[in-house]
């Protein structure tokens, strides 16, 4: 069975101050997409498709997939407003959200697939969990968040976007992207759609977009983005994954499930998370996880 990785990185970090999917974090100038496909080479995964920016693909393919290109398929993808520039406006520079970035691989991918984000890392365990419900997973609406508990997804220098889980057993009811914040030893999640706001628990899982979907999801999110582009866009509104999986489920068209993973989650909101994260790596190289050279033939 084929199992595709898909990865988000067309878009700059604004907080980060940069094009953060590039930036090494290896001792051997690994990025994070490097270990990404390596955890998912390690559990089955059989091809990666990045999601870009066209005026990237060189970029890409000369320094960052030529070192795997043998070992697994690689595809692209291109996320541009070149195809709704006329329900834009002529000075929007930033792209149209991650619901907008995942239907661009439409194209590429026709197999259960992993969605990520390129300059997230989520550890092994996730990847195998993975692959281990793609191989049993049989209903093309059935997909997957592999979520974590909010203490192992947090930063110590600012704020940061979390999807909020609501569960009935297994199965996700509800998800609410939310700006999170510690304070006087409290978490405060407020929902950057209606503004209200909610104490949450360290354990409380939280996406990350790490996403198992069908390709079932892309007529949905063509649906969206049709009734997106039929409203003023502003040149700052976006199309987020999480309000299409809201509408899936309040339309009951999917069934969301979730499983909670072992790894620790690393992101880089801020160029200070950098530190956190190659410490980590350092130790996972020294526990005999990685490689030191991960690419060394």
């Amino acid at each position: 069975m084929e199992k595709t990785l898909v990865i988000l990185a067309a878009g700059m970090g604004s907080r980060f101050g940069g094009l953060k999917q590039i930036e090494p974090v290896g001792p051997s100038g690994e990025i994070i997409a490097d270990y990404s496909v390596y955890d998912a080479l390690q559990c089955g995964f059989t091809k990666v498709v990045f999601v870009i920016k066209e005026e990237n693909l060189a970029y890409f393919k000369d320094h960052i997939t030529n070192k795997y290109a043998s070992k697994i398929k690689v595809a692209f993808a291109f996320q541009s407003l070149a195809d709704v520039k006329d329900k834009v406006s002529p000075t929007r520079v930033k792209m149209l959200g991650t619901a907008h970035a995942l239907y661009c691989a439409k194209d590429v991918v026709n197999e259960p697939f992993v969605m990520i984000n390129a300059d997230d890392f989520y550890g092994r365990d996730s990847y195998l969990k993975a692959s281990q419900f793609i191989e049993h997973s049989q209903d093309p609406y059935e997909y997957l968040a592999v979520n974590y508990p909010y203490i192992n997804s947090t930063s110590k220098n600012g704020k940061v976007n979390r999807g909020v889980v609501s569960l009935k057993g297994d199965v996700i009811t509800d998800i609410e992207e939310c700006s999170i914040e510690e304070v006087k030893g409290k978490i405060y999640a407020t929902s950057k759609n209606t503004g209200e706001v909610q104490e949450i628990n360290p354990t409380d899982p939280v996406s990350m977009n790490f996403l198992v979907f069908k390709p079932t999801i892309f007529t949905f999110l063509q649906n969206d983005l049709a009734a997106f582009l039929k409203t003023p866009i502003t040149d700052t509104a976006e199309l987020i994954l999480t309000d299409t999986i809201k509408h899936c489920l309040q339309n009951k068209q999917i069934t969301f499930r979730s499983i909670t993973s072992d790894a620790r989650w690393f992101g880089m909101t801020y160029r200070e998370d950098i530190v956190d994260l190659k410490e980590t790596l350092q130790e996972l190289i020294r526990e005999g996880v990685y490689p030191e050279k991960l690419w060394e033939e």
